[in-house]
């Protein structure tokens, strides 16, 4: 084995060259890049190990500005955060991907971010790249972050451009598939209990839902803002039960908002699903907690966490992935519908 000392340590170049690679195939490798194929990845490893070959993280930063750290921005408060399973799911799936490269995951929870501190800072070189995610219209500060940063976001955004890297699922799709399932029971009164109209999702969501209604000659009896809270939602299904619209089906655009919602109709003696049929979306572990179990559009959002990991991994070492990633939905059935 071609032991060095530290004088004379390996090199990129010498591994690159006893692997019989090129250099920017050893870089991937090295930064944990993707698209190696596994000959030349064993032949890399092999060459690392007969040089002996360490990289020198700190000269490799100053040389290449870069910090190894990246960014997950979440422009929500601090209660929504940590209390919406589907922000744990997404955290699970990046630090699968990120942990075993050779960056670290930095957290930023910046709802509205004031005095710009998370702007300045992501944007500052302090990381090489940025995770957004639950991104709002009103989120200037997510465009001025992407303006100078790399950035991977997590759902597609208002207003997407055709620089803009997204990782999300078809929810336009996922509200038609809800929504079919409740028709598909029988129902024909449905109201909807969605996001706030400044999230994409949200308004995806209720258009798959409008789309299919009206493809059936039906009418929604409700649609209501459940802010993607429980407590949104059971605001929201006190005002649809206020209005007197008897709906005999609901379909609520996630799982957390359908726990607010089922509390409000048990407390009104309605019953689930035998008055009204509930449709959920995420498969949260909130679906299968609550009594019924819930019917639910189930969203791969660990898999969804860890594409967005490695989009943004392939894009800082230096490969152009796919812009656009949709992950595949599907229809959990239980007891609600």
């Amino acid at each position: 084995m071609d032991r060095t000392t530290d004088a004379g340590a390996a090199t990129l170049e010498q591994v690159a060259e006893r692997a019989g690679v090129s250099r920017s195939t050893v870089s991937r490798v090295v930064n944990g890049g993707a698209r190696v194929s596994p000959d030349a990845l064993a032949a890399v490893e092999k060459a690392i190990a007969e040089l002996d070959y360490v990289p020198n993280r700190a000269a490799r930063s100053l040389a290449s500005r870069q910090t190894h750290a990246v960014a997950l921005v979440v422009p929500e408060d601090t209660t929504r955060f940590f209390g919406d399973p589907y922000f744990a799911s997404i955290v699970a799936g990046i630090n699968d991907r990120i942990s075993p490269s050779p960056y670290m995951l930095g957290l930023f929870i910046a709802s509205g971010d004031p005095d710009d501190k998370a702007t300045s800072f992501v944007s500052s070189g302090s990381v090489d790249g940025a995770l957004i995610v639950s991104h709002h219209t009103s989120d200037e500060y997510v465009r001025r972050i992407a303006r100078s940063t790399p950035v991977v976001y997590g759902g597609r955004p208002i207003g997407v451009t055709p620089d803009d890297y997204w990782v999300d699922v078809d929810n336009v799709a996922g509200g038609r598939l809800a929504t079919r399932h409740l028709l598909d029971r029988g129902r024909r009164r449905a109201a909807i209990i969605t996001g706030p109209p400044n999230m994409l999702a949200g308004v995806d969501r209720l258009r798959g839902f409008r789309e299919v209604l009206e493809e059936a000659g039906l009418e929604p009896v409700g649609v209501e803002d459940g802010e993607f809270s429980a407590a949104g939602a059971a605001k929201a299904m006190e005002r649809i039960l206020a209005s007197g619209a008897r709906p005999d089906a609901v379909f609520i655009a996630s799982d957390l908002m359908a726990r607010g919602a089922l509390s409000v109709l048990g407390r009104a003696g309605i019953r689930v699903p035998d008055d009204i049929a509930i449709v959920g979306f995420d498969d949260s572990p909130v679906a299968s907690n609550v009594v019924p179990p819930l019917t639910t559009v189930r969203q791969p959002s660990r898999d969804q966490g860890a594409a967005m990991a490695d989009v943004l991994l392939r894009r800082l070492g230096g490969e152009d992935p796919p812009r656009e990633n949709l992950l595949p939905l599907e229809l959990v059935v239980r007891e609600s519908a």
